[in-house]
This record gives structure tokens, C-alpha cells and sequence, in this order.
């Protein structure tokens, strides 16, 4: 006799209970079950959107970004010379049979290197922002659009202090990579890299805008990278950094590596920074800086504390040194004095100051926001050429 038969009996009273109570689950969960399938749907639109927003841009930069091969003449180096001499020999050449042209080739091969890196077209009659050391001790270079077309380029001038260089192709109507405004920047921004890292051409890569502002980084003599994740390897350099709406806002440059490739820590020259360069290296083939003559260094926490000063002044510059016969020297600055602002715009530390007046035109007159023993006041400088 099963003693659990009374309990599996369903009553015409308890079917009614269950039935009432399942319809009560079913419309309690059903309006969730919804709106969750409704809010994963969303949750697709939106990647898909982001998705298409990214083909968007790449299919837009693409055509303007170039690919650059560099024959490039390596430096001698005492046994080069050792060779040459060796094998110039009468005997010797008597010995290989070497004729005069052959001693040449084998002397330009061992003395010839090549590399590569990428570019941009920033007007429709070919001129190409890349990096100085793109195209450094270039003996021949040549240019590759995304059609497949390859033209020889020449160099208008490069700024090695900056790493920027620009170059020129013989060609017209190309389609242009538009330029950005790299101060309206913010961390967490989206950013696109586009390049030929590793000579893999038209190679695109995601990532967001990491930092600003980033120096003493040991690349170049004047520093204010963009740091971004966007994957940036051997090639990229040169190549354009670009924001969601297709325009560039930086020259990818380097990265930080401890293996060879990428680890996450890319930098690039903010656009506007490589602007100013690009303008007077086509006005004069070189690269020409304001100069006021003075060294500054950022203001250590220590040295708030020795001048009593609040933490408000802690992005200042402390002048350190002044150069006799410099436009500094005839003014009223001193060493000690403490530089908060430049052109009523305050400064982002030593290396911010630094970048502001070498980017200025020579000759352009500047007001520094100064501070000493206790007050604040403008002095007003006219800057020479460095």
C-alpha cells in the first residue's frame, strides 16, 4: 500500500489554486522575460552601430593614408673602411677578379639599408605628414597609394627635434585626410590608428585616448604626446591617429615595448602641435623656434612647500636659469620666479611652457602670469629665434 497516495491527489480545489497561481507567474515574469530580450536587443543596435561607426571612418581615412618604402645609406663605421681599403688593393683584386663596378655594388649593398613606415596626404597636390625618422638619411623613397599607384617623393623639409617631416609626391586630386583640433581632446575618447605595421598596408586598429599632454617620454626634444591602446607596432609611424568623425589628431610615432611589439602604450604628435611644424617646413624647409632663453623645471612638492606656495601651483614652471644676451636676460624675469600662465592661458607644467613659446613665431611678443615673493604680476616678452 503506497502511504503517499493521499498527497498526489489533485482536488477540484487545488487544481483551481495552481492554475491561478501559475497565470500569476507567467504574467509577473513574462513583462520582465520582455524586457530583457528588449534591452539585449538594444545592447546589439548599439554595437552594431559603434561597429558601423568605425567601417565609416576606416572606409573614409583609408585613401589618404600611403605607405612609404625608404632606401636609406647607413653610417660607416671603421671596418667598412678597413674593408674598402682591403679589397681596393691591387693585389686583392687581381686575387676575386673584381672589376671597378663590381667593388661598387658590393660596397653600395653593404652600405644600404631599408625601411618603411606610413604617411598622410594632407592636401590634393601630394604633400604626405609622416615622422622624421621615417624617412632619416633617405636616399630614395617612394610613396604607395591605396590604389596601388607608387610615386618617388622628396623631402620639404623635417624637424628632427619633433619628429615630424613632410614630403611631396608628383600628383594631384588626392583625396585628403581632414585635420583636427587635438586640444578639444579627453580621455576615454575613441581613436582609430592607421598604418603599415610590420608592412601589413592599410592595417586598422581601435582603441580610446589615454592621455594627453605626455613628456619627458625620452623621444623626441619637444614632447607632448597623445597616449592611446590603439595597436601601433613597427610601420605605423607616421601614419594617422584619428577620432570618430574621420580627422586626424595625431602622427602615431612610437610605443612602449618590452618585447619588440605592441604591449597597450602607444604615443603620437598632437595634430596641432605637428601643424604649426608642417607650415614653416613648407614656408622654409626647416623648422624655425621661438626663443626666450631661460631653463624651467616643473615645481617638486618640496619646493611648493620651501616658497609656501598652495597646490594650485603645482602644473607652474620654475625659472631655473637665464641665458646672458637673451631676450629673458633684458627683462624683468629672475631666476626663482615661478611662471603660472602663458598668454592668459595657464600652463600645464614646465614642458607645456616650453612647447607654447617654441611654437611661437619668433619675434611674436608673449605675457607670462609670474609669481614672486607673494604676488602675481605680467611681464610681457618679445621672443627671438632659437
Amino acid at each position: 500500500m503506497n502511504t503517499n497516495a493521499p498527497e498526489q491527489i489533485m482536488t477540484p480545489g487545488r487544481r483551481l489554486r495552481c492554475r491561478v497561481l501559475l497565470l500569476s507567474l507567467l504574467f509577473i515574469l513574462s513583462p520582465a522575460s520582455g524586457m530583457a530580450a528588449e534591452a539585449a536587443g538594444g545592447r546589439i543596435a548599439t554595437l552594431a552601430d559603434t561597429a558601423q561607426a568605425f567601417h565609416a571612418v576606416a572606409q573614409q581615412v583609408k585613401p589618404a593614408v600611403v605607405y612609404i618604402h625608404v632606401r636609406k645609406q647607413m653610417e660607416r663605421d671603421s671596418s667598412d673602411a678597413a674593408a674598402d681599403e682591403f679589397f681596393n688593393d691591387p693585389s686583392v683584386q687581381r686575387f676575386f677578379g673584381d672589376t671597378e663596378t663590381d667593388r661598387k655594388k658590393d660596397s653600395d649593398a653593404r652600405n644600404t639599408s631599408y625601411g618603411h613606415g606610413s604617411g598622410f596626404i594632407i592636401n590634393a597636390g601630394g604633400t604626405i605628414l609622416t615622422n622624421a625618422h621615417v624617412i632619416d638619411r633617405a636616399t630614395e623613397i617612394t610613396v604607395r597609394l591605396v590604389d596601388g599607384r607608387e610615386f618617388a617623393a622628396e623631402v620639404i623639409g623635417k624637424d628632427g627635434k619633433s619628429d615630424v617631416a613632410l614630403i611631396k609626391i608628383d600628383a594631384d586630386k588626392l583625396p585628403v585626410l581632414p585635420l583636427g583640433d587635438s586640444s578639444s581632446l579627453r580621455v576615454g575618447d575613441w581613436a582609430l590608428a592607421i598604418g603599415s605595421p610590420f608592412e601589413m598596408i592599410q592595417t586598422v586598429t581601435a582603441g580610446i585616448i589615454s592621455a594627453t599632454g605626455r613628456s619627458s617620454v625620452g623621444i623626441s626634444e619637444y614632447e607632448d604626446f597623445i597616449q592611446t591602446d590603439a595597436a601601433i607596432n613597427p610601420g605605423n609611424s607616421g601614419g594617422p591617429l584619428v577620432d570618430i568623425r574621420g580627422r586626424a589628431i595625431g602622427i602615431n610615432t612610437a610605443f612602449l615595448t618590452q618585447t619588440g611589439g605592441y604591449m597597450g602604450i602607444g604615443f603620437a604628435i598632437p595634430i596641432n602641435m605637428a601643424k604649426v611644424i608642417a607650415e614653416r617646413l613648407q614656408k622654409n624647409g626647416r623648422m624655425t623656434r621661438a626663443w626666450l632663453g631661460i631653463g624651467i623645471k616643473d615645481l617638486a612638492p618640496d619646493k611648493l612647500r620651501t616658497l609656501q606656495l598652495s597646490r594650485q601651483f603645482a602644473s607652474a614652471a620654475l625659472v631655473s636659469t637665464i641665458d646672458a644676451a637673451s631676450p629673458a636676460a633684458s627683462s624683468a624675469l629672475r631666476l626663482g620666479d615661478v611662471i603660472v600662465a602663458m598668454d592668459d592661458v595657464p600652463i600645464a607644467g614646465a614642458a607645456d611652457l616650453r612647447n607654447r613659446i617654441a611654437l611661437s613665431d619668433p619675434g611674436s611678443r608673449i605675457t607670462l602670469l609670474c609669481y614672486r615673493d607673494g604676488r602675481q604680476f605680467p611681464l610681457s616678452i618679445t621672443l627671438g629665434e632659437k
